[in-house]
C-alpha cells in the first residue's frame, strides 16, 4: 500500500505533463490544418524532377537508338 503514496503523485504528474504539452502544441498551431498534409501526397506533380526526366530520356539495354544502332 505504500507504492500508492509514490505512484498516484507520478500519475499527477504526469497527467500535468501531458496536459502542459497538449496546450502547448495547441497554442503553436500544430492542428491548425490536419487535411492538407495528408492531400498533399494526392496532388500530382507538374513535372517529373530532373533525375527522372534525364532517366526517363536515356535508352533502355538493348533497345534501338535514334541512329539504328543497338546497345
Amino acid at each position: 500500500m505504500n507504492i500508492l503514496l509514490v505512484l498516484i503523485p507520478l500519475a499527477l504528474m504526469l497527467l500535468v505533463v501531458a496536459i502542459a504539452a497538449f496546450i502547448w502544441a495547441v497554442k503553436r498551431g500544430q492542428f491548425d490544418d490536419l487535411d492538407t498534409p495528408a492531400l498533399d501526397i494526392l496532388r500530382e506533380d507538374d513535372r517529373p524532377p530532373e533525375f527522372l526526366k534525364q532517366r526517363l530520356e536515356q535508352p533502355r539495354r538493348g533497345e534501338r537508338n535514334d541512329d539504328g544502332a543497338s546497345d
